[in-house]
């Protein structure tokens, strides 16, 4: 399928994914175009966000989203899902639970990193959950691309997904196990020595020439992430 990235606003990474970068929280929005589907990874920060996104992805393929995938539950990486009406939804086992749980601290999260209260509250209210959930590694046929779900966590969260798309080079979307634009953020929610091992765990699947996207910044390589390995390990006091 011919799709004019660059054209649209998006980063062109191979002839099947591209990304955007969107603003205030230079969060990464990933899509992947299959023959007969379309993966969306991460969904933005609200229902706006996500709309936008919608549109965007539209155009770009001429079809509607048809799955989307969660790399972990953060409020800039899921609060545009409600957005994508139809759409099957990933997450790693768990993520379902804790964001079924977890409303009202998704909301003031979201508000206390400057999201608008109202688009807060909005989001929030219209939150969707994923339906299917991934506890190891769960494979997808987007029809001509093969995309490799797997659970690799726990490190930036208790929850983190990666999404290993195939082809001549393969594109591995990291969430926030990766990070370029800043060093790597450890949360309330994060599990720092475990971090390093989801790390591994991403190189080993991803392997040495793949294009790594993190969920913030620009594009890395398997240089960067074993050099951001070494940091985490260091940080946590880990090998």
């Amino acid at each position: 399928m011919d799709v004019h990235w660059e054209e649209a606003g998006w980063e062109r990474l191979t002839a099947r994914t591209g990304r955007r970068r969107l603003p205030v929280w230079d969060c990464t929005v990933g899509l992947v175009v299959g023959d007969g589907s379309v993966l969306l990874v991460d969904p933005g920060s609200c229902v706006r966000e996500g709309t936008e996104v919608r549109a965007e992805a539209e155009r770009l393929t001429g079809r509607s989203v048809t799955h989307i995938a969660f790399t972990h539950g953060h409020f800039d990486h899921v609060l545009g899902a409600s957005a994508f009406p139809g759409a099957q939804v990933f997450g790693a086992v768990g993520l379902a639970a804790l964001l079924a749980t977890g409303r009202e601290e998704l909301r003031r999260d979201a508000v206390r990193h400057g999201l608008a209260q109202a688009e807060a509250s909005e989001a929030v209210d219209r939150l969707v959950l994923p339906d299917h959930q991934v506890s190891g590694e769960w494979t997808l046929d987007l029809g001509g691309v093969q995309v490799l779900l797997a659970n690799v966590g726990p490190g930036h969260t208790g929850h983190d997904l990666a999404v290993f798309v195939a082809g001549d080079r393969e594109t591995v979307f990291c969430g926030d196990l990766v990070e370029e634009s800043g060093e790597p953020v450890a949360g309330p929610d994060a599990v720092p020595r475990q971090w390093p091992a989801a790390l591994d765990r991403l190189l080993a699947l991803g392997g040495e020439d793949a294009l790594y996207v993190p969920g913030h910044g620009a594009v890395v390589d398997a240089r960067f992430v074993r050099a951001q390995r070494a940091t985490l390990a260091a940080r946590s006091g880990v090998s």
